[in-house]
């Protein structure tokens, strides 16, 4: 049995799927190869249903009339990812059929969900070109009204125009949109983090070319798997954590960075992540912010991990980069580990307007976060919000927005 089962994970998905084809192969082989194929298929966040697997039967159908019954009934894109894997080939007839197919189904059901739910809060300004747009997911004002209403009410108390986006499936935005570069590119990288993986989130991931073809955005693809919260950028220089590497192992780390760089049109700074038990995103949002060309605030390293310390000051001092500690604090949470209370760090920027989180908590943390904040900002205006609505769910303000120059 054994024996058994270590060939059958060695066979290439394609000839899995030509014995699932095979007229001579039994019913109960067949769930036993689909459940294989789904297995290795969910490493990259595809999943096929156990009541389908259940109830398979080929048929007598060839593999490719299979492989277009197994992404119709179990939504599954057929990515050339996908298609090469299964096929061993692209697939793109079925493949752009699909998409046309799923985006005009997805806009008429966000259509109809829309008119039977309270609308949308509304900017009162227009977007003019070459104006910079907060947008947030159109989730937020569903699963978080009130905090929704707060943000939406600053925006527009400061002439800043706001927009909801369509067809996401959490509301942590930032790191599934493009980044949008010096030259107002946009680039759409990979979003395969590996905290996602597990099957309990496979419902829960933004499908990105569907996020951006159903909103209208026509970005640069690239197969670089990262996350948009990972990057902070100011002019031409760009900050990343080291969880790049990781999550890109098959990259030579000298050629992914010189490639970042080109996409990113930037200088890349690549900084120390936390350790994954401590952050399990590896994001670099929460933990660092450019103030100017030549200096970031960093949450105050004399309270950090020596490790993190050391190896901060080290990456900063090799990119010729000043810090200013910014304060912060741990909050302890019994059954939550994951909530992002007292990381200040993660506020909203929009031109000379920063909207602060602010946390509530005994002690004068607050205050000593916004009076730090007013003096190394002191010509731009300084909003604080209660988030922590939000925070207690794992992100803060620039998690749930995306910023755009139109």
């Amino acid at each position: 049995m054994y024996a058994g089962y270590r060939l059958l994970k060695k066979k290439p998905l394609t000839q899995l799927m030509n014995e699932l084809a095979d007229k001579n192969t039994s019913v109960k082989r067949q769930h036993t190869i689909l459940s294989k194929i789904n297995n290795r298929l969910f490493l990259n966040g595809k999943s096929i249903s156990t009541s389908y697997i259940r109830n398979f039967h080929s048929n007598g159908r060839t593999k490719l009339a299979i492989f277009y019954d197994i992404c119709n009934e179990n939504n599954i894109e057929p990515t050339p990812e996908v298609c090469k894997r299964l096929l061993g080939y692209d697939e793109s007839k079925f493949r752009n059929e699909w998409r046309e197919r799923h985006l005009s189904a997805a806009s008429s059901k966000d259509s109809t969900s829309l008119s039977q739910k309270s609308e949308l809060p509304k900017s009162d300004f227009k977007m003019k070109k070459g104006q910079k747009v907060v947008y947030m997911s159109a989730l937020m004002a569903e699963r978080h009204p009130a905090v929704c209403k707060q943000l939406t009410d600053i925006l527009n108390r400061h002439n800043i125009p706001f927009a909801f986006l369509k067809g996401t499936k959490d509301i942590w935005c930032r790191d599934y949109m493009p980044v949008q570069t010096p030259s107002g590119k946009l680039i759409q990288f990979k979003y395969d983090p590996s905290y996602l993986r597990d099957r309990k989130y496979s419902e829960s991931r933004s499908n990105v070319r569907y996020v951006d073809q159903l909103n209208g955005l026509t970005p640069e693809f690239s197969e670089i798997n990262l996350d948009g919260g990972n990057v902070v950028m100011f002019g031409c220089k760009a900050i990343i954590t080291d969880r790049i590497f990781s999550e890109n192992p098959d990259w030579d780390k000298e050629k992914l960075v010189s490639e970042l760089s080109r996409l990113l049109e930037c200088e890349i700074i690549i900084v120390p992540a936390y350790k994954v038990e401590y952050d399990f995103t590896g994001h670099a949002d929460g933990m660092i912010r450019f103030v100017d060309n030549n200096t970031v605030l960093v949450n105050n390293l004399d309270q950090d991990f020596k490790y993190m310390k050391e190896a901060m000051i080290k990456a900063l001092e090799k990119a010729n980069l000043t810090y200013i500690n910014f304060p912060w604090f741990e909050h302890k949470i019994k059954g939550n580990n994951e909530h992002a209370i007292g990381i200040y760090l993660n506020y909203l920027e929009v031109d000379d307007l920063i909207v602060m989180p602010v946390f509530g908590v005994p002690g004068n943390k607050d205050a000593e976060a916004l009076a730090k904040l007013k003096e190394v900002f002191p010509n731009k205006t300084i909003e604080t919000i209660d988030y922590n609505e939000i925070a207690l769910c794992g992100g803060i303000l620039n998690c749930t927005t995306w910023t755009y120059i139109n």
